[in-house]
């Protein structure tokens, strides 16, 4: 692998759409790119940014520990897909989903810091996270496609079912009830909340905590793929199939 510096601007100095940290066994991804909507292009600088980590996490000739954060800016984690890249792109759905399953199966620890708002594709990437913390004074996770309204594919609908209760899946899903910080820890789809200014210290906290699990090496990833395997399958069926349908 070759070298790299850190704060790793992604994709470049010249279109920097998100920043990659390290801090110690802990490496922070930090989007900030407007509100963090989801095109192929910024959905590539996730999946590069897993690759690095991935990269020094195989590279390390002893076990490590090793956990992975992510995090938005201001008010909002992320709001979901771009939806006019979306329509007019159909190969951006291939690789939204492939970042999908590349986080819900990552080779270590991860924890989403809810720094406010998460919806519709970006509900997802938090709940594709291992562990999450969000913020209690403000912001919600909502999936919102019964009032676009938009289908959801089946990897999308399988991540969403396995995160959740099924009352809680059909009231996210029929309803797009937006779920407030204490409701979301009540119907378990964060494991912390806390005031906005914890969040992403809480969120570190969380994952030194998990961090010495990544010692396991591959086994981590192994787990999560047999734990998730129908998702994984869902995930996994190419787009271009279920256009036509949707």
């Amino acid at each position: 692998m070759s070298e790299v510096s850190f704060p790793l601007a992604i994709p470049s100095a010249d279109n920097h759409l998100m920043t990659l940290h390290q801090e110690g066994p802990l490496f922070i991804l930090h989007l900030h790119h407007k509100d963090n909507r989801f095109t192929t292009e910024f959905c590539r600088g996730i999946l590069y940014a897993l690759q690095v980590v991935e990269d020094i996490f195989n590279d390390s000739e002893d076990p490590v520990d090793m956990a992975l954060v992510t995090t938005g800016e201001g008010k909002i984690y992320s709001n979901g897909l771009d939806l006019m890249h979306a329509v007019s792109y159909i190969p951006f759905m291939e690789t939204y989903l492939l970042m999908l399953r590349r986080l819900l199966t990552f080779c270590i620890p991860t924890v989403a810091a809810l720094n406010g708002h998460a919806f519709a594709g970006g509900c997802l990437l938090a709940l594709a996270h291992d562990y999450r913390v969000m913020r209690d004074d403000r912001g919600y996770m909502c999936m919102n496609e019964i009032d676009l309204p938009a289908n959801l594919p089946p990897g999308m609908a399988g991540l969403l079912r396995y995160k959740m209760t099924p009352d809680t899946f059909r009231n996210c899903v029929l309803q797009g009830h937006r779920f407030p910080a204490k409701q979301a820890l009540d119907e378990k789809l964060v494991d912390v909340i806390c005031p906005g200014t914890e969040v992403l210290p809480k969120a570190k906290e969380l994952a030194l905590k998990w961090a010495p699990k990544a010692k396991s090496g591959i086994i981590y990833r192994q787990l999560k793929e047999e734990m998730y395997a129908d998702v994984v399958r869902l995930l996994s069926i190419p787009y271009n199939r279920l256009a036509p349908k949707m």
